[in-house]
């Protein structure tokens, strides 16, 4: 590996990934090997990116909130030392900040939430529920806390399965000001940014408010691209900003941490595990992935309009940061660069022949949640099931694989493995037929305080939500069959949305439609009753 070998990788990747611009580096023995910065921070103003342009980096914010906690353990301020016991300060502080519904009897504890482990519904996702616009609203003084106090129950036991939820570092980053007396950007700013020379690194909580020049993009070459629009707030989910020269220092941060067998950021990285002992691949705001034998720590982050990701691979002391101000998948870019310095070979799928078996759409009963697959490139198959679609190669015309999932198709049954979720799923694929004329009315769930209108005819239905944040968009449903459709939701509060919604009615012994079950990977089984 040589700075002209990176720098020739690098240039590959604005025709590659094309869009407005975007900011990369490539970090190894702690110092900066490889940097390319393209395009425009602003298209309309023609304001060039540069590596000093802040843009926010999103879900990245959520490691640094982890290493504020550890600190925070290893140094309390000298009021939480004089209080005595640092973890169970904290502990009470969970206790004391979520509903009592979320503790009593569930075991729910810190680590759960900082290992995406809790069980809690995502915020974001629920949001539909209570009626949001897209370009809505939503504010950390009034909204986050009848979010907070309208999650009353778990879509699963603490600890046994993997789901990505924004509020469990809501909750943490409330818990850690709580218990510290201290604003969570006063803590970043003295206890990371300025240790780590991230000299124009900030908490902007306010995605209204992001720092200029920087505009975030949504849309694509043939429809246009669009100043994208933003008026949440965040803070410890997301919230920082950071320019490519911070995450640079950053990077080089963590490398000198890594060197350091008692440093915080190795104590995060240690592989943490499920209940049952299975490891686990996310803990304290940081993923786990390996390519080839080389394993990797990381997190990628996404407001709409920006993608970022970094990645490191301790055992090359070799990082990567993507920033991009528009939509592309800053994970491939992160992945690309980082296998081609490496060397690493392509994986090929097998050429082999799909049984015809697998196209179609499956129920996952336990979870209450719809798996599509179709056929992908050649010797593939592609899985939706989170939202995204994954491809798998295929081991034999019934059988397939990634990284993170195996699976395998028998007539009618499909069985998944989701390592990462640590789920076994026994779906069942659904029998397509024409859609029953009884599902139109209104609907109500008494715990989240949400209503559901259905309308349509003639096997065209629309569903839409209202809530405390008002009346949300009427969205367009799909009947698949068995009295199972999908909502869908190419566009949320959050972005990238949770997509298809799984939307299950349910009869009484009578035949009647009682109750409706929505669900998606990230917020599950949200019943509401025919009203």
């Amino acid at each position: 590996m040589t700075v002209a070998n990176i720098q020739d990788i690098l240039q590959t990747l604005p025709s590659r990934y094309r869009g407005p611009g975007g900011a990369v580096a490539v970090v190894k023995n702690g110092e900066l090997v490889g940097e390319l910065v393209w395009g425009y921070a602003d298209l309309r103003s023609r304001i060039p990116m540069a590596p000093s342009t802040r843009m926010p980096i999103c879900s990245i914010t959520k490691q640094m909130l982890c290493l504020i906690l550890k600190d925070l353990e290893r140094n309390p301020t000298p009021e939480m030392a004089k209080r005595g016991n640092v973890s169970r300060q904290l502990a009470d502080g969970l206790g004391q900040l979520v509903p009592r519904e979320l503790i009593e009897d569930t075991g729910l504890r810190l680590d759960h939430l900082y290992n995406n482990q809790s069980g809690i519904r995502d915020y974001w996702a629920m949001s539909m529920f209570w009626g949001t616009q897209p370009e809505g609203e939503f504010t950390l003084a009034d909204d986050a806390k009848k979010a907070l106090g309208r999650t009353k129950s778990l879509h699963y036991q603490p600890g046994t399965q993997y789901s990505y939820c924004n509020l469990n570092f809501h909750i943490l980053a409330r818990v850690v000001e709580h218990v510290s007396g201290t604003p969570l950007g006063e803590l970043l700013a003295e206890r990371l940014f300025s240790p780590a020379q991230m000299k124009t690194a900030s908490l902007c909580a306010d995605n209204a408010r992001l720092p200029p020049p920087c505009v975030g993009y949504e849309g694509d070459e043939s429809f246009g691209y669009i100043p994208a629009i933003n008026r949440t707030q965040w803070s410890g989910d997301a919230g920082a900003v950071a320019s490519l020269e911070d995450m640079v220092a950053y990077e080089r941060y963590l490398d000198q941490a890594w060197a350091d067998q008692q440093s915080l950021y190795r104590e995060m990285a240690q592989d943490p595990s499920f209940e049952d002992g299975t490891p686990a691949r996310y803990g304290y705001g940081l993923e786990r992935m390996k390519f080839g034998q080389i394993a990797t720590i990381g997190h990628g982050g996404a407001i709409r309009g920006f993608r970022l990701h970094r990645i490191q691979a301790p055992s090359e002391r070799l990082s990567v940061v993507v920033m991009l101000n528009h939509q592309a998948d800053a994970a491939a870019v992160a992945a690309h660069i980082l296998q081609e310095a490496l060397g690493l070979p392509k994986q090929q799928p097998l050429t082999c022949n799909p049984s015809p078996h697998w196209t179609g759409s499956f129920f996952d009963p336990d979870a209450q949640l719809v798996v599509e697959v179709r056929l992908g490139g050649p010797g593939q198959i592609i899985v939706t099931y989170t939202g995204d679609d994954e491809a798998l190669n295929l081991v034999d015309e019934c059988n397939a694989h990634s990284g993170s999932t195996t699976a395998t198709i028998s007539a009618d049954s499909l069985v998944l493995h989701r390592i990462d979720d640590n789920r076994h799923i026994h779906a069942k694929r659904i029998i397509a037929s024409q859609p029953p004329e009884d599902y139109v009315g209104q609907y109500h769930c008494a715990e989240v305080d949400s209503t559901f209108h259905c309308s349509g005819a003639g096997g065209m239905l629309y569903g839409s939500f209202d809530g405390f944040l008002g009346q949300g968009p009427a969205e367009l449903m799909r009947y698949l069959g068995d009295d199972v459709w999908v909502l869908m939701c190419a566009r949320g509060l959050d972005a990238p949305a949770p997509g298809n919604w799984t939307v299950v009615f349910q009869r009484d012994d009578h035949g009647q439609i009682g109750s409706v079950v929505f669900g998606c990977w990230l917020a599950r089984k949200v019943a509401f009753i025919k009203q």
